[in-house]
């Protein structure tokens, strides 16, 4: 918590921020954090807020602090970086709104903090940013889909839409995507479907990054899955899980928080447990042998349906040199082909309430469903902001210096 929080003018908390951080710190003094303030109540008009915090007597260095960003104008700006690294502004505009989605729901491992990687990934020609996607196979009911290395969200909302109109019509669509990218969170694409009254699947494998249960090197991936379901009176269902700990981002928004990650989420490149998300490389399954079973299975289900493995080059040492890629299953069933879809929906309903009224463990004050949490943060920033650490904003800053583009407020 701050020690104290102060309202001055904008121009003069910029004056004070650029004092204090010089300050000796032979004796206590105060760093102060400088954000646009959106959460706190009672903000004089043309004020700006800071929380003020006190160093130790010795000058211990803090763990990195947030600022408060509105998402509209971090949308807008996450545009901007894409179209000027080349992606068209349609394109752009789909990668920003996943991004942004994921902030807003919480998933900050999947968010704006992705934006330098992704410019990397495209200096290093392993994201194109103007791909040829082309449907190589397709059915009434399934279709395959070259990404040519594209943006994710890109081909990833487009074979969706796909599978969505092949639902319609067939009852069912399944869709398998070939040589794409980081598709960022992929609750996002199932939550297309459960929107439009069907059951949504997405899952992603890429090149290894987990270790399978009892080994302590990487051989399968932390292949997500994300499921979603339509309900009546309350949100949708939304299950968006890594098959790993934790997801990957976890331990980049650690490093951005400057912070050190828990015992048990991974191993460093001796195959060692480690805290430190700087020297963290493998992933740990969840449930052990469960997690890595079902990155194995997805890994059947994808990248060696379309005849593109992404293990085996690494497991049998064919692949030296790391190349970003993925593949990816979407799939989306209509409610209607097998059920009334008013009556499901009541189902989901009574369903979510009776988990929710069911006595609870000591210490535990609600009961969630998948994607409830998400959904309480969602209201919280859409209002407040989005909180980003001292890491992403630096790194944001810097592209927004390389790109000369505007910071929006509060960055």
């Amino acid at each position: 918590m701050p020690d104290a929080i102060i309202w001055c003018q904008w121009e003069e908390l910029t004056a004070l921020c650029e004092y204090l951080p010089n300050s000796p710190c032979k004796m206590a003094c105060f760093v102060v954090i400088r954000e646009r303030c959106f959460s706190l109540k009672g903000r004089p008009a043309g004020h700006a807020c800071a929380s003020v915090y006190r160093l130790s007597e010795k000058g211990a260095r803090m763990s990195l602090q947030e600022v408060r960003v509105p998402w509209e104008p971090l949308k807008a700006f996450t545009q901007q970086v894409f179209q000027q690294a080349g992606v068209p502004p349609r394109d752009a505009e789909t990668e920003a709104e996943v991004l942004i989605w994921a902030n807003l729901r919480g998933v900050d491992s999947h968010g704006v903090l992705r934006i330098p990687w992704y410019i990397e990934l495209i200096d290093a020609g392993q994201m194109n940013p103007r791909p040829h996607i082309q449907v190589v196979k397709e059915t009434p009911a399934t279709l395959l889909i070259d990404a040519d290395y594209a943006l994710g969200p890109v081909v990833t909302t487009f074979a969706m839409q796909r599978v969505m109109e092949k639902a319609r019509a067939t009852g069912i669509g399944w869709g398998l995507i070939r040589n794409t990218t980081h598709q960022g969170a992929m609750g996002y694409y199932a939550l297309m479907a459960a929107q439009a009254d069907m059951a949504g699947l997405a899952i992603v494998c890429s090149p290894p990054n987990m270790a399978p249960y009892g080994a302590k090197a990487a051989g399968v991936h932390n292949s997500p899955i994300a499921i979603a379901v339509p309900a009546n009176r309350h949100r949708p269902l939304i299950l968006d899980m890594a098959t790993s700990v934790v997801a990957g981002g976890k331990l980049r928004l650690a490093i951005d928080k400057g912070v050190a990650i828990p015992e048990g989420w991974a191993l460093d490149k001796e195959g060692n447990p480690t805290t430190d998300p700087h020297q963290a490389v493998t992933l740990l399954p969840f449930g052990g042998p469960k997690g890595s079973g079902l990155a194995l299975m997805f890994e059947c289900l994808t990248s060696i349906m379309v005849g593109n493995p992404l293990l085996e080059p690494t497991l049998w040492g064919q692949e030296t040199v790391r190349r970003h890629r993925q593949n990816s299953v979407v799939a989306a069933i209509a409610i209607e082909t097998f059920t009334d879809v008013a009556g499901y929906k009541d189902h989901i309903d009574k369903v979510i309430d009776g988990l929710k009224a069911l006595p609870k463990a000591d210490g535990v004050k609600e009961i969630l469903v998948p994607g409830e949490v998400e959904d309480q943060v969602y209201q919280d920033r859409i209002q407040h902001g989005i909180p980003l650490p001292e890491g992403t904003v630096r790194n944001l800053r810097r592209v927004a210096e390389r790109f000369h583009l505007p910071l929006p407020p509060g960055l």
